[in-house]
């Protein structure tokens, strides 16, 4: 089978279009002839090297995994002897964690769900990663409530444009913060509100809000407290390595010594919350936003996009 390969860290040069054996199931996996992938940071993790919060990635010195690629979307051609939530014909989607821009993949089954009715493979591959970093940033993490105010900072990437549908879905005032070029795109997903940042700084203008989700996290850890309001929530899902290390280290200190509350998380894929998203995606209430869409071979060139920050929603 066709794979993008790479046997050493670096920029996305290093990855190449192989012939490689197609897999053999576990006993707890599925075999899935891949569809659509999508593109992730984690994907970039995977291929520049492992970073110590993120153990999963690979080997220290040298890839552990050959084939990156998190989000997949394709029909079942196998099942190991142990699966009993699937069977060969069946139309998946999920995050692999690796694995996932080739021809087939093996993946275990807990981290699989059935495909939603009214999507395409393209559209149901951009889902996993991103929407369940959403789902459980404002779920889990964020105990988002009808009637809050919730502010998605960086609303126009994969996990910002599904924040903000999420958000909406369970009865939350959104205000999105984008650049100018995406306003109409956020209005467009149902945001209430929509800031351009290019023009405004949301954490000096007074307003105060229960949730914050900073997906990109471009502001301070002590920008985003001052702009919650009294038992406010500030969760932070992405951003620059110095951002997430200080969420690491200041945000406990700083939630123990008054009542807003600053938080920092990975997301884990896992078969209920896919469920819980195909629910959402199936009623409408959720619709995935495609940038840009890419043959396997050009996977190098899909990174090198994503990478530069200004994509609109998810790439593949």
């Amino acid at each position: 089978m066709k794979a993008i390969v790479h046997t050493q860290y670096g920029p996305p040069d290093v990855l190449q279009l192989s012939e490689i054996a197609v897999p053999t199931p576990a006993d707890n996996e599925v075999l899935i002839k891949i569809y659509a992938a999508s593109v992730n940071p984690l994907d970039s993790f995977s291929m520049r090297g492992p970073l110590f919060f993120l153990p999963m990635i690979g080997g220290l010195l040298k890839p552990k995994y050959k084939v990156i690629g998190c989000d997949i979307a394709g029909r079942v051609e196998a099942v190991g002897r142990h699966v009993k939530q699937f069977q060969p014909g069946d139309e998946v989607f999920g995050g692999k964690g690796v694995g996932g821009f080739a021809e087939y993949v093996c993946a275990v089954e807990d981290k699989l769900a059935l495909k939603p009715a009214n999507l395409s493979f393209e559209d149901a591959a951009a889902v996993p990663v991103a929407a369940i970093t959403a789902l459980q940033g404002l779920r889990d993490k964020g105990r988002i409530q009808r009637g809050q105010k919730v502010l998605v900072d960086g609303a126009s990437g994969g996990v910002g444009t599904f924040a903000v549908q999420i958000a909406k879905s369970f009865g939350a005032e959104v205000t999105a913060v984008c650049s100018t070029r995406n306003v109409d795109t956020a209005r467009s997903l149902g945001a209430d509100h929509v800031i351009d940042y290019t023009r405004e700084d949301f954490t000096q203008s007074g307003q105060r809000y229960d949730l914050i989700l900073g997906v990109n996290a471009h502001h301070s850890i002590f920008d985003y407290r001052r702009a919650l309001s009294q038992d406010g929530i500030f969760v932070m899902v992405g951003g620059g390595l110095g951002r997430v290390f200080q969420a690491m280290l200041l945000g406990p200190f700083l939630s123990r010594i008054g009542s807003k509350k600053m938080r920092f998380f990975i997301a884990k894929i896992n078969t209920k919350d896919l469920v819980f998203l195909k629910s959402l995606l199936e009623a409408g209430k959720v619709v995935p936003v495609i940038d840009r869409r890419y043959p396997l071979s050009d996977a190098a060139e899909a990174l090198r996009y994503r990478e530069e920050g200004h994509a609109k929603g998810k790439s593949q």
